[in-house]
């Protein structure tokens, strides 16, 4: 009973090294942007944030998620995971936006790095109801709708219409 039940987690353990070894999973783990920019639809938007005015100083962990450990690792996987269950259903969401979570991440990195700023505008009222981004949507990626360099994806999981 034992032998088979040792198989078929060998099995188990050879197939999970071997896909994690052929999707080079370890990328994932670091704060790479080029990693963000491995799936093709999000080539508009790591376009635009590499010719934002943030790129000098912010990659895509920075501003998308949490900075203590744990919860940063927490909120990748989740991404991840969510990432590729839509890709591999083939739902893309057009445009691409992000959800209420991120958007509260976002706002609390924004506040992390530009608090003295922050604390000087509306005499310190950091929780206006509104998101930074909400005012400077174009800081981090650019503007929307404008490629920078000469080609595009024009495929399936394009972000314009054809």
């Amino acid at each position: 009973m034992k032998v088979p039940v040792i198989v078929g987690l060998l099995a188990l353990a050879a197939v999970l090294g071997v896909l994690l070894y052929t999707s080079n999973f370890t990328v994932y783990l670091g704060n790479d942007p080029t990693a963000c920019n491995n799936c093709h639809v999000m080539d508009a938007v790591y376009e635009g944030w590499f010719h934002a005015s943030h790129q000098p100083w912010a990659a895509c962990n920075d501003c998308h998620t949490p900075h203590a450990l744990i919860p940063k690792y927490f909120v990748k996987a989740v991404s991840g995971m969510n990432h590729v269950t839509m890709f591999t259903l083939g739902y893309i969401p057009e445009p691409l936006r992000a959800k209420e979570s991120t958007r509260r991440i976002i706002q609390a990195n924004c506040i992390r790095c530009h608090e003295e700023a922050v604390s000087a505008i509306a005499d310190g009222q950091m929780d206006s109801g509104r998101y930074c981004f909400e005012c400077h949507r174009d800081v981090a990626h650019g503007p929307r709708g404008i490629s920078i360099l000469p080609y595009q994806d024009k495929g399936r999981w394009s972000l314009q219409k054809p």
